[in-house]
């Protein structure tokens, strides 16, 4: 079955939008671009991918689109705009004329207030991605689902993605608050999860054994019908790889029905992403 990535990045350094990729970071300090990632989709049997900010700039968002309009197999990208500026709306309407624009993400694990994203000011932009068909994805931890939750319940119609399963701290093995809050945001059918980045948050246990249980749980919780398979390239590079992720996968799902397996692969992303194959 052929399947999608929903969750991938591209950055080119010289661009300087991103201040969080320092030299320090040596594995991810360099260009990823669509010739680093072709070879490993694949081999993956990957076919299509969702194409995800990775820096607090507009500017970064175009950058995205323009690849996105030079490469087929980019079926949609997920951007970022100034939710604080005064023209966020026009921003966001600008953006959605553009048939592979599916939504935005704010940088909410850097932002140090955890209740940010509740701001009432934040309403019309919200508005305009339900209007607009367009979804949020929650780039979040466990500090930030309380609030994640209030607000999926003030927009019950909102299309919402938790990125990362809410990053578990799976390398301290500190989850139980993590666990519950999951099971009760999960229980709002307008959102979904994407079974991603785990192996990032295990520290030296970034191995099958020690992160199933987490893929376990976000199955239990979301289901196959609300769980998307993501890889997190290049970020993936610094405790994994592409292949090796799939594998993981490949091995979570085995014993699911081909119905079950095809939605976490494709569907659900496809369905979430509105996307045009």
């Amino acid at each position: 079955m052929q399947r999608i990535d929903a969750h991938q990045h591209f950055w080119q350094l010289d661009r300087q939008d991103y201040r969080w990729l320092t030299s320090d970071l040596s594995e991810l300090y360099r260009d990823y671009l669509p010739e680093h990632l072709t070879g490993l989709m694949s081999q993956g049997n990957v076919e299509k991918t969702i194409l995800i900010q990775a820096a607090d700039s507009l500017d970064e968002t175009y950058f995205m689109m323009k690849l996105a309009n030079q490469h087929e197999f980019i079926a949609g990208v997920v951007g970022w705009i100034d939710m604080l500026a005064y023209d966020a709306v026009e921003q966001l309407q600008r953006l959605s004329q553009q048939p592979k624009f599916k939504g935005i993400r704010p940088m909410l694990q850097d932002l140090s207030d955890p209740a940010w994203i509740l701001n009432d000011a934040f309403a019309p932009i919200f508005q305009a991605l339900i209007d607009n068909n367009l979804s949020f994805d929650a780039l979040v931890k466990t500090e930030h689902l309380p609030y994640l939750e209030q607000l999926i319940k003030r927009y019950p119609h909102l299309k919402v993605v938790i990125n990362h399963g809410a990053k578990p701290d799976i390398a301290s093995g500190k989850t139980q608050a993590w666990s519950d809050l999951i099971r009760s945001i999960a229980q709002n059918p307008n959102v979904y999860c994407k079974l991603s980045g785990l192996v990032t948050e295990a520290g030296i246990h970034n191995n099958y054994v020690h992160i199933f249980p987490y893929m376990q749980h976000l199955f239990e919780c979301f289901g196959s019908s609300r769980l998307m398979f993501g890889s997190d390239w290049p970020v993936l590079n610094l405790a994994s790889d592409y292949p090796r992720w799939i594998t993981y996968v490949e091995h979570f799902v085995q014993a699911m029905t081909p119905a079950q397996q095809q939605a976490i692969w494709n569907n659900n992303a496809a369905t979430f992403y509105n996307l045009t194959l």
